[in-house]
């Protein structure tokens, strides 16, 4: 069980679209620079600038942008000393059971644990999306919800474990600043090194699997840490059944690919 945090905060969050410029601080929001629709190789130089700059492959049949996100392994200042190692994994992530309100009738995740990885970032990509996505609609593309929190480095926190005792978490997530996004099927996330967030939130009435990125060295306490709360933490999701589609007004879910 996650060591409960004896601070009980109160934050009703608005979730925002991801982007790479809003999600910067947390760590890297990746999506494709050209557009869905462009299906014939440009040359490089009629594309609007962009980091990193593409190169033609693929015998001039594909662009190739590299970097996208970094490989971070910091395991080499973890106490243990224990080494590390490159590892692919995949989660297969079901749609999160949404509460009520009454009044007004809508959806809302209650954010109830945080994590992270001290020594390494973590990135996740989706699968699969053509089993997903209606033809000529694509309302039903994947979304799912990230949820993070800066870190506040240098301080620490009390939290309750297991047996009752009282002990000390450090480098705790700054709960007055939790932050939500929302994410679509063409787009993966890369966690920072140390940057809290939810274990992934998938929304929508089907499963998604992703594929992810880290470093591991089995070493419990530094592959991921976690810390859990109360009620407090509540993201606003819009009309019940509509998944943050409101009927006029911005609709924040829709891909716009």
């Amino acid at each position: 069980m996650a060591p409960i945090l004896t601070t009980n905060p109160s934050l009703t969050l608005v979730p925002e679209p991801l982007t790479p410029e809003n999600f910067a601080q947390f760590g890297t929001a990746i999506c494709s620079p050209i557009p869905r629709d462009l299906n014939v190789a440009p040359q490089p130089s009629n594309l609007p600038p962009y980091n990193p700059a593409p190169v033609l492959a693929n015998q001039n049949s594909a662009l190739k942008y590299s970097p996208i996100s970094p490989l971070i392994d910091r395991y080499a200042n973890g106490p243990s000393g224990t080494a590390s190692e490159a590892r692919m994994t995949m989660f297969c992530c079901f749609p999160r059971k949404l509460r009520t309100t009454a009044s007004p009738e809508k959806e809302v995740f209650d954010v109830r644990i945080l994590e992270r990885h001290p020594f390494t970032n973590q990135t996740f990509v989706p699968m699969d999306l053509s089993s997903h996505s209606k033809v000529g609609d694509g309302e039903d593309e994947p979304i799912f919800l990230v949820v993070v929190a800066p870190t506040l480095k240098g301080e620490t926190a009390t939290a309750t474990n297991e047996a009752g005792e009282t002990i000390t978490i450090r480098d705790p997530p700054d709960l007055k600043n939790v932050k939500a996004f929302i994410a679509h099927g063409g787009q993966a996330v890369t966690y920072g090194v140390g940057t809290w967030h939810a274990p992934m939130v998938v929304l929508g009435r089907r499963r998604v699997d992703f594929v992810v990125v880290q470093h591991v060295n089995g070493v419990a306490d530094e592959d991921c840490q976690e810390a859990a709360f109360g009620e407090g933490v509540v993201v606003d999701l819009g009309r019940k059944g509509q998944h943050g589609r409101r009927e006029k007004g911005p609709q924040l879910w829709r891909a716009k690919l």
